[in-house]
């Protein structure tokens, strides 16, 4: 057994012992004599319901909204009436398809209505965007980091972001939740980033820090969360992206670091204290070079953009600029370039075959870089997963880019901060 199946065999356990099954469905009055839950309950239950599909899915009909939802007609009238009443959603009169009768009004959400921060804190850059309900992106500005900056500058210049996204908004615009996606280990009840290698933090406090300075600007009533930015671009590739309507994901991303994230029977898995899917620092080359968290020859160190950049002998430049200057060459027919993303698949492959074997997943979705390698590199990386993962899993194994790009892990990071709002709705 490799190293990486060993330590993938753990997270494998606990999997098993925790996952459940998600699924949405309405609650209905047989339901709640059995639960105790009152007309209010079941009303609020039906109403986070309904604007969940709504900000999944966008426009959808009154009728659309009954099939998925088990509900009458009557009560989606009523549910979206009160939506409508607190202006998170509007109804418009469908066109004429031709068929007999009324056509179902359309229903749809306002995103300025209620809004998210989102936040991406990477190793070169600091991303702030405004996120409408629906997932509309209202407004994104992406600043350098130093990779020097310090804990303090990095909050600060984040921060700053934050208040210069919260003052722009429209005077009729709701902040409901901030989110921040961060690469490293968070722990999700205290968002306290307990190690991020490549940023060169340890026990930062970082939830408590945001929402002692945005307190007076968004008002206490704006939750902050903190989440690791791969697992928030699997939930995002999950809802609104390449592994939609897939129950069981791998997501993997390659930056400076690499980093995972599971979806396991629907939901997204962050293990007991928010950090599993660490999987860049899965020892794959222990005779490899060392790791930025002490250790030695960890999956990253074969497959993050620095190790590409260093096969290509592109050892003085870094980032995402030079990253693609590489990809654009290996387009060109580069051999150079070719053979440096050829060994770096090889190594990917070798990694995803692993936790293949451990997960089972339906579907591979590869973000940050890798996504935009190319389809060769997709199929080599392909070609050696299936060659290192069991007989049994390859049959309905698939590999796709991720389709929400660089801003997956804003997405996710939305979908934290929206959270509060779509569990209740209406107060």
């Amino acid at each position: 057994m490799s190293s990486i199946d060993g330590v993938w065999t753990k997270v494998c356990r606990s999997v098993l012992q925790n996952a459940r099954l998600g699924r949405a469905t309405a609650i209905n009055t047989s339901v709640t004599t059995r639960i105790g839950l009152n007309n209010v309950d079941v009303r609020r239950s039906n109403l986070a319901l309904v604007l969940s599909q709504l900000h999944a899915d966008g426009v959808l009909s009154r009728s659309e909204l009954s099939a998925r939802t088990g509900l009458t007609r009557s009560a989606i009238q009523g549910l979206v009436g009160l939506l409508v009443e607190e202006g998170l959603v509007v109804e418009t009169r469908a066109a004429s398809d031709g068929t007999p009768g009324r056509p179902s009004p359309l229903v749809q959400p306002v995103p300025n209505s209620a809004v998210a921060l989102a936040a991406e804190i990477a190793v070169d850059v600091v991303t702030v965007a405004t996120i409408g309900l629906g997932g509309s992106v209202l407004d994104r500005v992406e600043r350098r980091r130093s990779r020097r900056a310090g804990v303090d500058a990095t909050i600060r210049q984040l921060v700053d972001g934050l208040q210069g996204a919260a003052h722009a908004l429209r005077s009729d615009s709701r902040v409901v939740g901030i989110g921040v996606a961060v690469a490293g280990q968070v722990d999700r009840m205290s968002g306290t980033v307990s190690l991020a290698p490549n940023l060169g933090w340890r026990d930062v406090e970082l939830g408590a820090r945001v929402a002692n300075e945005m307190r007076n600007v968004v008002g206490a009533g704006a939750p902050v969360r903190i989440g690791n930015e791969a697992q928030l671009g699997a939930l995002a590739e999950h809802r609104r992206g390449a592994a939609r309507g897939v129950d069981d994901v791998l997501y993997v991303a390659g930056e400076v670091g690499v980093g995972g994230g599971l979806i396991i029977g629907g939901r997204l898995y962050a293990g007991s204290v928010g950090s599993a899917g660490e999987i860049g620092h899965v020892v794959v080359h222990p005779d490899g070079l060392p790791c930025r968290c002490g250790s030695r020859g960890c999956w990253e160190t074969e497959v993050s953009e620095g190790a590409l950049l260093a096969r290509a002998g592109m050892v003085s430049e870094r980032g995402r600029p030079a990253v693609l200057e590489l990809l654009r060459a290996a387009g060109s027919g580069d051999r150079h370039a070719e053979a440096a993303l050829d060994d770096t698949a090889r190594w990917l492959g070798l990694g995803v075959g692993s936790l293949i074997n451990i997960v089972n997943p339906e579907l591979v979705v590869l973000g940050g870089w890798f996504a935009s390698a190319g389809e060769r590199f997709l199929e080599r990386t392909l070609e050696i997963a299936r060659g290192a993962a069991l007989p049994g899993t390859q049959s309905s194994l698939r590999l796709v880019p991720a389709q929400l790009g660089a801003d997956a892990s804003l997405f996710g990071a939305a979908e934290l901060a929206f959270e509060a709002l779509l569990a209740a709705p209406v107060s």
